[in-house]
């Protein structure tokens, strides 16, 4: 072809889907800003003058002490994560010598949506058959209670369920102490006896069950649906704290980063696709950094970019099916099983065309699919990096371990490096960090903080 026809030549498929996808290509520079950003939001959440308007909450949990390695005695976890109720018992002879039961109880969707007092009946009625299941119903125990749904704390042993919490809708709960309604069900039971309890979120539970077995462990991470982290600071920079004279010089907080960015600051790396998201969703307007890390959203962004790539023409021969108009059709599964499947292969991406209402997808249809959701389950683990940089950045201490855990984190391909690689270039070079896979859930870092906070209580 002449040289002279070469500058009116259409730009190929390949070339539009690159274009369309340029938007989540971010250089270092702009992550290095979203950490910057961040890191000031954090003193923005401690602030006493500013942490009421500030749009990332950073809540205290008022967990000042990790395990130390010298509890003992039986200690009950209780994880309620909204489909599966998990109990949990740790027996701890020594720092070594330690045995874990557990049993898991299908939770009925029914009881999310009626009375509230038939919730905690359950609950307190599952504790019971586990209780005596181990032949512990005459003893007097301490649980740790990991609750999944936003509440307010003001103490260890309370907290309240807080308004408009998605996908608990029981009656006589919002605004009630989550505590008090459980001790109010086991002992309309009067068979068993838990007097100590403590209430908890799951990344608290997550960081305490590191802990426990590393002692630089400092952040919890859960990326899954929803992303989830907690952090150890020095109460010192909690200004609302009211600290008394034997208060603990650490805590453990709740960083809220599901609404960063919902102020606009992150509007410089936001693309039309993620305000076309927004715009679309029942909360428009909030969780703006979530909607572009979890894996809640990234199937849907994915679709999204598909869609414009077919009204571009460049994908699937410029054909709608009913599939890919559906919002929320593509999920992050999908992802996942595209991004394994060995280069060069293309079997089960076809399948899930397939699924998509699309039979006969090219060659190239598969290659650009792969291509769009490992960039944007890449600007996840790097935007989720930006976000720990800025953490390790203010913690200051020359060695953090992470624990992390979350179904993303754990199944998606290459996702847990792509992370770690990303969190070395943004941290400052004298911080040095360990990712580590949580080898024990939230529900035993439940048990771990029960047996922290009233391990003297046992022992006596």
């Amino acid at each position: 072809m002449s040289e002279e026809n070469s500058s009116s030549e259409p730009l190929s498929n390949h070339a539009i889907v690159e274009e369309i996808c340029e938007p989540f290509i971010l250089n270092d520079d702009k992550y290095q800003q979203i950490r910057d950003i961040f890191l000031d939001e954090i003193g923005r959440g401690l602030c006493k003058y500013t942490f009421k308007n500030a749009y990332v909450k950073f809540l205290m949990t008022f967990v000042e002490k990790l395990p130390s390695g010298c509890e003992r005695g039986n200690f009950f976890g209780l994880h309620l994560d909204g489909t599966t109720l998990r109990i949990l018992l740790i027996n701890l002879h020594s720092e070594e010598d330690f045995q874990i039961e557990g049993a898991n109880y299908e939770l009925p969707e029914s009881l999310l949506t009626g009375p509230g007092r038939d919730l905690f009946d359950f609950l307190a009625e599952c504790l019971s058959k586990f209780i005596y299941k181990y032949e512990l119903q005459e003893d007097e125990l301490s649980l740790g209670f990991t609750f999944s749904f936003p509440i307010k704390q003001n103490k260890l042993t309370r907290g309240v369920l807080l308004p408009r919490t998605k996908g608990f809708c029981c009656s006589d709960v919002v605004g009630h102490d989550i505590v008090g309604l459980l001790q109010q069900a086991i002992k309309r039971r009067g068979d068993i006896h838990i007097p100590n309890i403590v209430i908890l979120n799951e990344t608290t539970g997550i960081l305490i069950s590191c802990a426990w077995q590393y002692r630089e462990a400092k952040v919890g991470l859960i990326v899954d649906t929803a992303i989830s982290i907690s952090y150890l600071e020095k109460t010192k920079h909690i200004d609302q704290f009211k600290r008394g004279v034997n208060a603990s010089p650490t805590m453990i907080i709740n960083c809220k980063s599901d609404n960063f960015g919902n102020d606009g600051l992150l509007d410089f790396v936001r693309t039309p696709i993620d305000f076309a998201l927004d715009n679309n969703s029942v909360n428009a307007g909030q969780q703006i950094y979530e909607k572009m890390t979890s894996g809640k959203y990234m199937g849907e962004i994915v679709r999204l970019i598909m869609l414009k790539c077919v009204d571009a023409g460049a994908m699937l021969r410029g054909n709608h099916s009913d599939q890919i108009r559906t919002p929320m059709s593509f999920n992050i599964n999908f992802m996942s099983k595209i991004e394994a499947e060995d280069a060069g292969k293309d079997s089960i991406i076809r399948q899930i065309f397939e699924i998509m209402g699309y039979r006969r997808p090219t060659v190239e249809d598969c290659q650009h699919l792969r291509y769009i959701c490992n960039l944007v389950s890449s600007r996840s683990a790097y935007l989720i990096a930006a976000t720990l940089a800025a953490l390790i950045n203010h913690i200051g201490d020359p060695f953090v371990i992470i624990g992390v855990d979350g179904s993303v984190y754990r199944q998606y391909p290459t996702y847990s490096e792509r992370l770690r690689k990303k969190l070395r270039k943004l941290s400052r070079p004298e911080y040095t960090f360990c990712l580590k896979l949580a080898e024990y859930g939230p529900g035993i870092g439940a048990a771990l903080l029960a047996a922290t906070t009233f391990a003297k209580k046992e022992n006596s």
